[in-house]
């Protein structure tokens, strides 16, 4: 069972994701090239707004996760700092391929995505092992510890009363890759595509200046002297959630029992995801151009066939002139009907939310609340 998410948003002159130029990221598509956003630039916004709408232990994706979160909350439990630090540095050694920094401060040599029940449970850990007695005592136990459960490294997450959310609400949803063989890797239930524009790319150099307000009268020029290019856009945003996988990541079952499963959860994340999708902008240059923008179509599918996503609907970029984001719609529901027709029903059910015309045969027109309520009934029952 499979979630499709597409979607039509229309951004004013904003530089929305950048490269590493400072130029707006751009990809060549169809017969011209297009303005692009990137899926780690929207799945990082949107995973910031749903560790505010979604109740789910979160994830912590950092270099510093130990000197910073783990290493404070075993020297507050009672732990010399001390022994908390070499425990943490023989935890790391043991868990993290490639270790720390040589500087002392316990950062990984890399960004790792953990889990707030994996900070509860390291630091439960290895203040367990520090009430062996001195620090060969207390080393001594962690590594035994380590050695005698480290292939049952999730059980002993479950067990010790940290659920299933081992790499948090982040690592079930778009994954973690760790070479570890002590920490789970979790594979991403959530796919997302990079959005790119349905038109072709158009973009101006913006040329700003800075006045010095205490310049003298006779001081003229500007003190400073810059640029930053600049694109408007309607861009087209495609995200397929694998169901079965998502219900596994978030509550430990076997992916073909996912059916059996209580959806609570699910349609919590599902639901807080399509509201991101439609409301969240990347956050990029916000004070000099204020790039927020709701989606003005959306169209939700589930069903069980293999996801295909409609970006072949704007392989001829469309021409911009008139109501582009009508044209967009438009033509994005004959192709639709296009791939319908070739290969039969290509979903089972459809929902659409658009203040713009859409064929009612295509899919109904909702409100969003009213059309992510059917959809998600549709996926795992009224």
């Amino acid at each position: 069972m499979f979630l499709q998410i597409h979607s039509l948003t229309s951004y004013h002159a904003t530089l929305l994701n950048r490269d590493d130029a400072g130029l707006a990221k751009r990809i060549p598509f169809g017969d011209k090239p297009r303005l692009r956003i990137s899926s780690q630039c929207l799945k990082r916004h949107w995973r910031e707004n749903l560790q505010d709408t979604v109740k789910l232990p979160q994830g912590i994706r950092s270099r510093q996760f130990f000197g910073r979160i783990v290493l404070p909350e075993l020297i507050q439990a009672g732990v010399a700092e001390t022994l908390a630090r070499v425990l943490a540095k023989a935890l790391i050694d043991a868990v993290i391929d490639g270790g720390v920094e040589d500087d002392g401060s316990l950062a990984l040599k890399q960004p790792v995505l953990f889990g707030r029940p994996e900070a509860d449970f390291f630091v439960g850990l290895l203040t367990e092992c520090a009430t062996a007695g001195d620090e060969k005592a207390a080393l001594d136990t962690l590594k035994q510890k380590l050695k005698t459960d480290k292939k049952n490294f999730k059980a002993m997450l479950k067990q010790a009363g940290h659920g299933d959310l081992y790499a948090g609400l982040e690592g079930a949803m778009f994954g973690r890759f760790v070479t570890s063989d002590i920490l789970a890797r979790s594979d991403a239930a959530v796919h997302v595509a990079h959005a790119f524009t349905v038109h072709g790319l158009d973009t101006e150099v913006d040329y700003f200046t800075v006045v010095d307000d205490l310049n003298l009268d006779d001081e003229t020029g500007a003190a400073h002297a810059g640029d930053m290019e600049l694109g408007a856009g309607l861009y087209y945003g495609y995200v397929a959630v694998d169901i079965p996988l998502l219900i596994s990541n978030l509550t430990g079952c076997d992916a073909k029992d996912w059916a059996k499963q209580d959806s609570a959860d699910a349609r919590q994340v599902l639901a807080g995801l399509i509201e991101a999708i439609a409301t969240v902008s990347p956050g990029a240059k916000l004070g000099a151009t204020a790039p927020y923008a709701y989606s003005d179509f959306l169209l939700l599918e589930a069903g069980a066939k293999q996801p295909r996503c409609l970006a072949n609907a704007y392989l001829k970029a469309l021409p911009a002139k008139g109501d582009v984001m009508q044209s967009a719609v438009d033509a994005m529901g004959c192709y639709l009907a296009d791939v319908d027709a070739m290969y039969g029903a290509t979903a089972g059910h459809r929902a659409a939310a658009t203040r713009k015309q859409w064929p009612e045969n295509a899919a109904p027109r909702l409100p969003l609340d009213q059309a992510v309520k059917q959809i998600l009934d549709a996926v795992f029952g009224a």
